[in-house]
């Protein structure tokens, strides 16, 4: 038996619909906000990614699905989604029209990562970017509407984990500075972060060894090396989020693994299952468009961890599955044309009905219905035919009530519908 990919996996009836559900808030809640979609290729040329990501980082050195197409071009399948959406911005020449550009993507990433709950090598991922805005407010506002979509999706025990990663002019002196003590642990470092302390020193910050963090626990915070322009920035999107009733933390420790963050970089984190967990993160990158060849356009975005956000949610509700209407059951000798026609009409009205067309008994079918949470049968018998009615039973209190053929289709939608 062919079996999926390890580390893919088939999101099957029962679990969609909770999918669906997110994907149909955030749509509501990014446009109400200005945004609107875009859909991006899932693969891009790899130059993209190593570029944009960084050449030394995990994911361009060790996570990428990366081959050579028959042309000889090196492709990837998107680790990420900014890279792509950026490009896509420049492609088009975006900015021409109006460099100021609220874009969101919803839909698959892939990373070969050690697979495990909550994290598949085929991710999925929801994206808002907004480019040609500098001020701090954008930063602020795009973290309001992040918790607005979680609280209407019922995400409680949330909190806004913040932190400026300063500016080219601030964070190198910063960097130095642990990569001093870096330097000085030698040894005492763990592997990643001995290769890190030369490439990517501030990926040392959110190392998970405990050696690592016992070595750092007196190192200095980046908020004391910002220049005037980044700690202003950053004071405004403070005072923005208490102004809107954010709750946030600041979190020396955050940083991000991608080399094009500036500023500010958050994560939305809640206690729902247990130890707090990152549901979306995100920051400033306003040098990426630019470094990609395109206009020197200030972009904020962030990315909402699809499959995790899914985990926190089922963990906190009973899923909604959706059950038919009304379940026709006509056994016997009985034309199926007509309850063909039955069928489709009230579809067309939004009423989903379903039937067995194999000719089972009406206990038989009963059954079926019960089992697949009918709210409604429509009972059409041999004595039923020959009186050209039909039962329609309310399956729940049990009342039913004698529907004529002619005009069946719209007196059963006013009965359901409670018309």
């Amino acid at each position: 038996m062919i079996q999926a990919i390890k580390g893919f996996r088939d999101v099957l009836p029962g679990d969609i619909e909770l999918w669906q559900e997110i994907e149909s808030e955030a749509v509501k809640v990014f446009e109400n906000f200005g945004f609107k979609e875009i859909r991006v290729p899932v693969l891009e040329k790899t130059a993209l990614f190593s570029r944009s990501i960084g050449e030394n980082t995990d994911i361009v050195e060790k996570e990428m699905y990366t081959f050579e197409d028959r042309g000889g071009d090196m492709l990837t399948m998107r680790p990420e989604a900014t890279a792509s959406v950026v490009r896509s911005y420049i492609q088009h020449n975006m900015q021409a029209d109006n460099p100021i550009r609220k874009l969101y993507t919803i839909g698959p990433m892939f990373r070969r990562e050690r697979p495990q709950k909550g994290r598949y090598r085929q991710f999925y991922q929801i994206n808002a970017e907004v480019f040609g805005i500098a001020s701090p407010y954008i930063d602020a506002q795009i973290m309001v509407m992040l918790s607005h979509l979680l609280d209407r999706l019922g995400v409680t025990e949330l909190s806004a984990h913040i932190n400026s990663l300063g500016c080219p002019c601030c964070r190198p002196s910063f960097q130095n500075a642990i990569k001093e003590i870096a330097e000085k642990s030698g040894e005492n470092l763990c592997d990643d972060c001995k290769r890190r302390k030369d490439k990517n020193p501030l990926r040392i910050l959110d190392c998970k060894s405990v050696h690592c963090q016992e070595i750092l626990k007196d190192a200095p915070v980046l908020t004391d090396f910002l220049c005037d322009e980044c700690r202003d920035h950053f004071d405004i999107v403070k005072s923005s989020l208490e102004s809107q009733g954010v709750k946030y933390t600041i979190d020396h420790k955050l940083v991000r693994g991608l080399d094009y963050y500036t500023k500010t970089a958050f994560e939305l984190k809640t206690n729902m299952l247990g130890a707090q967990n990152s549901v979306a993160g995100g920051g400033r990158y306003d040098g990426l468009v630019k470094s990609l060849d395109g206009p020197d356009v200030p972009a904020i975005g962030f990315a909402i961890g699809f499959d995790r956000l899914v985990d926190v949610i089922a963990a906190s509700r009973k899923p909604y599955i959706r059950t038919p209407e009304v379940f026709i059951m006509a056994p016997g000798n009985i034309p199926v044309s007509a309850v063909f026609s039955w069928i489709c009409d009230l579809a067309r009205d939004g009423i989903w009905a379903d039937t067995d067309y194999s000719g089972k008994s009406l206990k038989s079918m009963m059954k079926r219905a019960d089992k697949d949470g009918a709210k409604y049968v429509l009972i059409a018998g041999e004595s039923e035919f020959e009186k050209e009615t039909a039962i329609l039973k309310n399956m729940a209190t049990g009342e039913q009530e004698e529907v004529s053929f002619s005009g069946l289709v719209t007196r059963v939608i006013k009965i359901i519908r409670n018309l």
